[in-house]
């Protein structure tokens, strides 16, 4: 008999257990990743020419007092001056636009003046802070039926439309 031999059967040795780390790191990243991708592509995919926190609202139809009630309005159209876009950051007074968005979410485009259309009485860039200063800075221009603001993050960015509804 063996000296170092005790009469017990001889065990294998177990493999070392791995832990879970690897698995829950490769999980993270995978989150990540798709996380990521989703992000990217909401960012990319979403349309930039719809003006953040831009909004209008009717103010009060004004009425010329002199003017002969039984005369057809005049519904001359006009060409509006050559613009690198439509977007409504574009705009210059005299010019048209229109929205194709709802009232509650206006979507405004540069277009040619014709009846359903909103002519840009004056533009006043520089900050704003919402409806109550677009109202006011309007309140100051004859004739404006509408008004639009759009308020960005960057105030040099900020403009106000007085608008006339045609």
């Amino acid at each position: 008999m063996d000296p170092g031999y005790d009469g017990q059967p001889y065990a294998e040795p177990e493999p070392p257990k791995r832990g879970r780390g690897p698995l829950v790191a490769l999980l993270a990243v995978l989150v990540v990743l798709g996380l990521g991708g989703a992000g990217a592509y909401w960012f990319l995919g979403r349309d930039d020419s719809a003006p953040a926190n831009g909004t209008a609202a009717p103010a009060a139809p004004t009425v010329d007092p002199v003017a002969d009630p039984t005369e057809p309005a005049d519904p001359a159209t006009t060409a509006p001056a050559p613009a690198s876009s439509t977007d409504p950051r574009f705009v210059k007074a005299g010019q048209c636009v229109r929205n194709e968005g709802a009232a509650d979410q206006p979507k405004l485009v540069i277009s040619e003046c014709g009846a359903k259309t909103y002519q840009v009485l004056r533009r006043i860039d520089g900050p704003t802070s919402g409806k109550k200063d677009a109202q006011a800075k309007c309140a100051k221009v004859e004739d404006y039926t509408d008004w639009y603001f759009f308020d960005s993050e960057l105030d040099t960015l900020d403009f106000v439309l007085c608008l006339k509804r045609r």
